[in-house]
């Protein structure tokens, strides 16, 4: 069955950096545009970043651009989050999605001192 699974979150001090991970299955992963949202804790889900299906055009959110950096992998089904500068806003709960409307379950990251 179609599953998504991140991994990589964590606790990181303000300014850190940290790569989350999301690892897919049961569909044909280049086929697909994949994105990452967050959800801050008492918030809504927000876009974070997106990445076509061949990798070549991502865009981002206005809050995290020269920040962050999405890429893919489409040999290993994997799809990355690299987050540099991180702020305390950046706590969040990190969810991987396909545009095949597929969740994964998130990941933790919190950004505190």
């Amino acid at each position: 069955q179609v599953q998504l699974v991140e991994s990589g979150g964590g606790l990181v001090q303000p300014g850190g950096s940290l790569r989350l991970s999301c690892a897919a299955s049961g569909f044909t992963f280049s086929n697909y545009g994949m994105r990452w949202y967050r959800q801050p804790p008492g918030k809504e889900r927000e876009l974070v970043a997106g990445i076509s299906a061949a990798g070549g055009s991502a865009t981002y959110a206005d809050s995290v651009k020269g920040r962050f950096t999405i890429s893919r992998d489409n040999a290993k089904n994997m799809v990355y989050l690299q987050m540099s500068s991180l702020r305390a806003e950046g706590t969040a709960v990190y969810y991987c999605y396909s545009r095949n409307g597929a969740w994964g379950q998130g990941t933790q990251v919190t950004v505190s001192s």
